[in-house]
C-alpha cells in the first residue's frame, strides 16, 4: 500500500524504534564486577515499533514514520515492521545508529534497562514537516515521546483536519498547552498521570482523569493494568471505568503498546471513545498472557477468543 495512490492510512504512528537487547542474570552487578549472563537475544522494540507492530497485527492499515540507523538493528527492525504488514515508507534511515535498549533481567523479573535513543533523537521536525503526505492520508496518528520533545509538537502542529492525535506521555516528560490542546485522547497510566499533575493529583484515577481534562486535552484515558481503564471524554462530562477480562498475566512488556495501538485504530473506525477502549483492554490482557513485546501482540481472531 502506498500514499501516492491516495489510500487511507487507519493508523500513522510517529516515534520510535529501538533494538532491545536482553540479558537473563542471576543478580545485576555491582560496581566494577563482571556478572555471566545467558545468550543475547535481540527483539525489535521501541514504543514507535510496538504500536505500529500491534495494530497491524489486528488488521489496520499502518504507517510508521520513525528513524533507524543504517546498520543491523536497523534492518531489523525494518523487516520486523514489513513482516506484520507495516507500510515502513516513512521510515528514514541514517544520521546515527539505530536506537538500542540493553536489558538485564534477573530470576524474579526485574529488569534494568539502559536507553541509547540513537537515531531516535534524530527525528526532527523537519522529517514531521517532509511527511504531509503521511499525515493527510491518517486518519488517526499515534505519537510518544521516546523522540524529541520539538518533534512531537509538530506532529500536533502537522495534524490534517479531521484527523485524531492519540498521545502516550512515555517516558513522561513536561508537554506544552497547544500538544495537550490536540491529544484526543491523551492516554496515561498512573505513573505517567502522577507525573504530569504532581502535587495537584488526587488520591483517585477519577480524580486524575478529570484534573488532566482540565488541562486541555479533548478526551483522556487512564491505563489501569488489571484493572481496565477509566475514560473521561471533555464532551460528555463523566468518567466511565471499562473492565479488562481476567488473564493469567506472564509478561507486561509492551501491553501498554498494544492497548494504545488498538485504541488508536478504533477511534480512527469512528468508534466512541469507550467503545474502542473497551476493545483496547482485551488487546492489553490478550498482549500480556505471552513473553515479550511486539511477539506477544494478538491478532483480531485472538482477541475475539478472551
Amino acid at each position: 500500500m502506498h500514499v501516492n495512490d491516495h489510500s487511507r492510512y487507519d493508523l500513522l504512528v510517529v516515534g520510535s524504534a529501538n533494538a532491545d537487547l536482553v540479558i537473563g542474570v542471576e543478580r545485576r552487578p555491582a560496581p566494577g564486577e563482571t556478572v555471566l549472563g545467558s545468550d543475547l537475544a535481540v527483539h525489535p522494540g521501541g514504543k514507535g515499533g510496538n504500536q505500529a507492530v500491534a495494530a497491524a497485527r489486528l488488521g489496520a492499515a499502518t504507517a510508521l514514520l520513525a528513524r533507524v540507523g543504517d546498520d543491523a538493528h536497523g534492518r531489523l527492525l525494518l523487516e520486523s515492521q514489513r513482516a506484520a504488514g507495516v507500510d515502513t515508507s516513512g521510515v528514514l534511515v541514517g544520521g546515527a545508529p539505530t536506537g538500542v535498549a540493553l536489558i538485564t533481567v534477573d530470576p524474579s523479573g526485574d529488569n534494568s534497562i539502559v536507553v541509547s535513543p540513537g537515531a531516535n533523537a534524530r527525528l526532527t521536525p523537519q522529517d514531521i514537516r517532509a511527511a504531509g503526505a503521511l499525515f493527510a492520508a491518517a486518519r488517526v496518528v499515534s505519537v510518544q515521546l521516546e523522540i524529541p520533545l520539538e518533534t512531537v509538537a509538530e506532529v500536533a502542529h502537522a495534524m490534517s483536519p479531521g484527523t485524531r492525535l492519540v498521545l502516550n506521555p512515555s517516558p513522561p516528560a513536561p508537554l506544552p498547552g497547544q500538544v495537550l490542546a490536540a491529544c484526543d485522547p491523551l492516554v496515561v497510566n498512573e505513573h505517567e498521570a502522577r507525573y504530569i499533575l504532581g502535587s495537584a493529583a488526587g488520591a483517585t484515577p477519577e480524580e486524575w482523569a478529570r484534573a488532566l481534562l482540565g488541562l486541555g486535552p479533548r478526551s483522556v484515558v487512564v491505563t489501569l493494568g488489571a484493572a481496565g481503564a477509566l475514560v473521561a471524554d471533555g464532551r460528555r462530562d463523566d468518567v466511565v471505568h471499562v473492565p479488562s477480562p481476567e488473564v493469567q498475566a506472564v509478561d507486561t512488556t509492551g501491553a501498554g503498546d498494544a492497548f494504545t495501538a488498538a485504541l488508536a485504530w478504533r477511534l480512527g473506525r469512528g468508534e466512541e471513545l469507550t467503545e474502542a477502549a473497551a476493545f483496547a483492554v482485551r488487546v492489553g490482557a490478550a498482549a500480556v498472557t505471552r513473553q515479550g513485546a511486539q511477539a506477544s501482540f494478538p491478532t483480531a481472531q485472538e482477541v475475539s477468543a478472551l
